[in-house]
C-alpha cells in the first residue's frame, strides 16, 4: 500500500442529497514543509526554534467536556502549547456537530474530534465534504455502554448465568428485546453521540454480536455526552454508549451500571484524534507539526502515573469537563466502578494516552472505521478504502513531530487486529514499542488488507453497497 496515493483523480464533487455518499475528488497530498533546523531548548523551556516558521502562532482549538479532552487541556494548562511557540484558546463546544462545522468554516483552527469524523468529512458523510486530516491520535480505549438500573434488572432476571460473565455480551439483552417484541412492546431506545462516533460503532458492534439489529430491534438516537445522565434518569433512554466520566456519573447517582468498556469491545484501538481541516493543515504545515510535538509532549506526560491526579484536578474544573474530582479520577487513575455497590476494579488500560503507540494515527485502524460505515449504510458507493486512509491519517506529519523529539514511531502504517491476547512488542518501529493486546469481543481478526472479506464474515449488518463493486474498488 503506497505511502502517497491520491485518494481520487478528479476535484471534491458537490455533495446532491443529504444521505449518499459523493464519489471524492481532490487529490488530498498534504504538502507540509519540514521545520528547517531543530536548535538546542533554551533555559526557559521554549522550543528551540522559537516563532521561526510558525505560521499562525495564536489558535483556537475546540473540545467536548469529556475525560479525553485532556491533552488539549494539559497542554494548554501545562505550558506544552507555549513551549512550541504556540498562543492556544480553548473553546469548549456543545455537541460534535458543532466541533465539525466550526472546523470546516475555520472558526475552529482544529479539534478534538471522533476518530472516524475526519474520515466522514473527508467522505461528505453526514454533511458538506471538506478534506480534513489527522496526524494524531489524542488516546486509546476510553468509552463504555451504560443501562438503566431498571434495564439491567430484566437482563439479570431474564439471563442470571449470562451476566454473571466479563466481559458481558449482549445476548441478555437480547432475550428482552425478544420478550418486549412477543408483548408487542415499543423497541428499547438507546443513544451514542454521533452518527459516525467510535461509540455508534461500538454500540452497534456489541449489539450484533448477540444477534440484535440495532437498525430494526432498538431505536439508536444521538445525544451530546454531557446530557446522558440527565436522559436516562428521566427515561428517555434505557442505555447509552459515551465517554468518560458520563457512565461513572450515572453509576455513583445510582440510576445506571454499565455493562461493558470498549476496551472489551476492542482492545486498545483509536478512540479521538485532533483533527484539522486539509486546507488549513496546507497552509499552517509548520504550525500543525509544532501543535503536535505539544500533544505529543503532553500525552507522554500524562502516562506517567504520578502525574494523573494532576490530570484529574485540572480537567475536572468547571471550565473543562465540570465534574466531580471523585468521579473524573475513577477511570482516569486506573479503576472502573461497574455498579454503585461494587468496589471498583483494576483496569490501568482505560484510558491510555501515549503508550502502546497511542498517539500514532494508524492507518489499519482508520480502515476499520470505514468498513463499520460501509456495513451500517453509511457508505453507499465504493471508495478506495487505503487510500482514504493514507490521505485522511497522516502518519508522515506524525513521525516528522516525533523525530524531532526523538520519540520511537511505528515505520509501517498498517498492522492487522484482534490476533493479540497478551502484550507484544513492535519491531517495525525506530525502537522497538511495547503494545497493548488487541482482541474484539467476540474473537474475530482484522486484515486490513482485505476488508470487503471482513465485511462478507458479518451476518448482521444494513449494506447499501454492492461488495463485488467495494472489492473492485479496492484492488
Amino acid at each position: 500500500m503506497s505511502q502517497d496515493s491520491p485518494l481520487f483523480p478528479a476535484k471534491l464533487a458537490t455533495r446532491q442529497d443529504r444521505r449518499g455518499i459523493l464519489k471524492v475528488g481532490a487529490s488530498i497530498a498534504g504538502t507540509a514543509a519540514l521545520i528547517s533546523a531543530i536548535r538546542a531548548i533554551t533555559p526557559a523551556g521554549a522550543w528551540a526554534a522559537g516563532t521561526d516558521g510558525i505560521e499562525k502562532p495564536k489558535l483556537t482549538l475546540g473540545f467536548i467536556p469529556l475525560t479525553d479532552c485532556a491533552p488539549l487541556v494539559i497542554a494548554s494548562e501545562k505550558g506544552f502549547f507555549k513551549k512550541h511557540s504556540l498562543d492556544v484558546t480553548l473553546s469548549k463546544e456543545a455537541s460534535w456537530a458543532n466541533i465539525r462545522d466550526k472546523v470546516m468554516i475555520g472558526a475552529l483552527d482544529g479539534a478534538h474530534m471522533l476518530a472516524g469524523m475526519p474520515l466522514a468529512a473527508t467522505l461528505g458523510i453526514g454533511a458538506i465534504q471538506t478534506p480534513t486530516v489527522t496526524g494524531f491520535s489524542m488516546d486509546l480505549n476510553g468509552n463504555a455502554i451504560t443501562v438503566s438500573t431498571a434495564l439491567y434488572d430484566r437482563m439479570v432476571e431474564i439471563d442470571p448465568e449470562g451476566m454473571k460473565k466479563r466481559p458481558i455480551s449482549a445476548a441478555a439483552l437480547k432475550k428482552v428485546i425478544d420478550a418486549d417484541k412477543k408483548a408487542g412492546k415499543e423497541p428499547l431506545t438507546f443513544a451514542m453521540v454521533f452518527p459516525v462516533s467510535t461509540h455508534n460503532y461500538e454500540l452497534r458492534y456489541w449489539m450484533a454480536s448477540a444477534g440484535i439489529d440495532p437498525d430494526e430491534d432498538v431505536r439508536l438516537i444521538v445525544i451530546p455526552p454531557p446530557q446522558m445522565v440527565a436522559n436516562l434518569q428521566a427515561g428517555n433512554i434505557q442505555g447509552y454508549c459515551v465517554g468518560e466520566p458520563w457512565n461513572a456519573r450515572a453509576v455513583q447517582a445510582g440510576i445506571g451500571r454499565t455493562l461493558v468498556t470498549n476496551h472489551d469491545i476492542w482492545n486498545n484501538k483509536i478512540e479521538k484524534v485532533f483533527g484539522v481541516n486539509q486546507t488549513w493543515a496546507d497552509a499552517n504545515p509548520n504550525t500543525h507539526k509544532a501543535l503536535i510535538r505539544a500533544l505529543i509532549e503532553t500525552a507522554k506526560w500524562m502516562d506517567e502515573p504520578g502525574n494523573r491526579m494532576e490530570v484529574v484536578e485540572i480537567i475536572s474544573q468547571k471550565s473543562y469537563v465540570n465534574a466531580p474530582p471523585d468521579v473524573v479520577k475513577m477511570s482516569m487513575t486506573g479503576t472502573f466502578q461497574y455498579a454503585p455497590k461494587e468496589a471498583p476494579l483494576a483496569m490501568p488500560d482505560f484510558n491510555v494516552f501515549h503508550r502502546y503507540a497511542a498517539n500514532f494515527p494508524w492507518r489499519s485502524q482508520a480502515v476499520w472505521y470505514l468498513t463499520q460505515m460501509a456495513r451500517w449504510g453509511q457508505i453507499e458507493r465504493p471508495v478506495n478504502f487505503a487510500k482514504t486512509a493514507e490521505a485522511v491519517f497522516r502518519t508522515d506529519i506524525y513521525r516528522d513531530a516525533a523525530k524531532e523529539l526523538g520519540v520511537a514511531y511505528p515505520t509501517v502504517d498498517w498492522k492487522s487486529e484482534g490476533g493479540r491476547a497478551e502484550p507484544w512488542t513492535l519491531a517495525d518501529a525506530t525502537q522497538p514499542i511495547a503494545m497493548g493486546p488487541d482482541k474484539f469481543l467476540d474473537g474475530r481478526t482484522f486484515d486490513p488488507a482485505d476488508p470487503v472479506a471482513y465485511l462478507r464474515g458479518f451476518e448482521v449488518s444494513k449494506l447499501r453497497i454492492d461488495l463485488d463493486a467495494l472489492a473492485q474498488a479496492n484492488v
